[in-house]
């Protein structure tokens, strides 16, 4: 149980980038990625701005290099996923089949939510205009989440994974995959563990969202008091997680590890989070213990910081509960990419990672009048050259899924 647990590799694709270098050169200039739907056929693209990709599917095909497939028979949510996947790989200077050569044991942990929601979309209206000939099976049988994890999984590393597992708990799904992974190096029981997920746009996710009335038809303002709810988005976030061998044998430089996690279920409601914070006190608090540190040693907090009236209340009571001796600074990039729902987790911990190793921080977008009110605690423009230790990072789920995840320099 003694296994430290290293970083090394991230990768992002988001509406601000199709990289991690350009989603931090964004988040750097204040530059969102909230617009206009413009690729989703929705009635709704005047509707709700949304953080979406600009590339088709087609131009994510060609650059997953996925030739062979015939047109619209990819899901997006795993042409995203492989995309960020491949990048966390490609940074670390790692071969996934060499290492499995060498005998290790590599584990993939992916989360999603809507899977391959957007082939089925395409799928059932022209199979109930014609049942005989209307529609393609393949597009149905890449429905299910676990059919976006076989697909990246066998893209980057056929028949050499000794654990593949998708998890799906909503908003928290990357943050919980990165929680498993993390959790199974230091138990000696896998040597490398690519975790993060992936989320696409879809009819389905707006229209749900929307039924719930807690979209916003402007830019979002998470953590600020004039809110009015959250923007959607889509995109995918990986870590490549490593054991101390493995950084040993290959010479890393993994420079942050992962060093706490939990997660805790307030099962108040359905959607809503429990007023009072109990879910998210109990997943900050539990990471904290698992980590080793104190309240006090966190220097920044990634919120989750949705934008809704709900979430940001109770994610800032919460704080306010943990934090008794002085908050530390926070932000949300939500503003930014929009709410990418199972893959915000792992969006949120490669920026979360990015600051470490820059020392610096990302501001919050559009906040006028915040919800936390002391002076210098909210992030407002890009900071350089601040002092950086720990980093706490939150992703809270639908039915009260709370996670967090505590980054630290090694």
């Amino acid at each position: 149980m003694g296994n430290k647990v290293h970083i090394a590799g991230t990768g992002v694709i988001s509406a601000i980038g199709m990289n991690l270098a350009q989603n931090l050169s964004s988040l750097a200039a204040g530059r969102t990625g909230i617009g206009a739907i413009r690729r989703l056929p929705t009635v709704h693209q005047a509707d709700f701005p949304s953080g979406e990709i600009a590339l088709s599917n087609e131009e994510l095909q060609e650059k997953c290099g996925w030739h062979s497939y015939p047109k619209n028979s990819i899901s997006r949510t795993a042409m995203l996923g492989f995309l960020a996947a491949k990048e966390a790989v490609d940074a670390a200077g790692l071969s996934l089949p060499d290492m499995a050569g060498d005998r290790l044991r590599c584990g993939f942990i992916s989360a999603t939510s809507v899977g391959g929601m957007d082939l089925t979309e395409d799928f059932f209206p022209a199979f109930i205009q014609n049942p005989a000939t209307g529609g393609s099976l393949r597009q149905v049988r890449q429905h299910e989440c676990g059919a976006v994890t076989n697909h990246i999984a066998n893209a980057l590393n056929p028949g050499n994974w000794t654990y593949t597992t998708t998890i799906s708990t909503a908003c928290s799904s990357a943050a919980n995959a990165i929680m498993l992974g993390a959790r199974m190096i230091k138990a000696g029981i896998l040597d490398v563990a690519l975790a993060g997920g992936a989320d696409a746009l879809s009819r389905f996710t707006l229209n749900g969202f929307n039924t719930l009335m807690i979209l916003d038809h402007e830019p979002c303002q998470p953590f600020d008091r004039q809110r009015r709810g959250l923007n959607l988005g889509e995109g995918a976030g990986y870590l490549l997680l490593v054991s101390d061998t493995v950084k040993e044998q290959y010479g890393l430089s993994a420079k942050v590890r992962v060093t706490g996690y939990a997660n805790a279920n307030d099962a108040h409601h359905q959607t809503a989070s429990s007023p009072d914070g109990a879910g998210s006190y109990l997943a900050m608090k539990d990471a904290l213990a698992i980590s080793g540190l104190q309240p006090a040693d966190i220097q920044y907090i990634n919120l989750h910081g949705t934008g809704t009236q709900n979430n940001d209340a109770s994610e800032s009571t919460a704080i306010r509960r943990l934090f008794t001796e002085g908050l530390p600074r926070l932000s949300t990039t939500k503003g930014f990419t929009g709410h990418t729902l199972a893959a915000c987790g792992g969006i949120e911990a490669a920026y979360s990672v990015a600051s470490l190793e820059r020392q610096c921080l990302y501001p919050g977008l559009r906040i006028t009048q915040p919800v936390i009110e002391e002076p210098g605690v909210m992030v407002s423009s890009f900071e350089e050259g601040v002092s950086l230790k720990n980093i706490l990072s939150n992703s809270f789920g639908f039915g009260g899924n709370c996670s967090s995840l505590i980054f630290s320099v090694s």
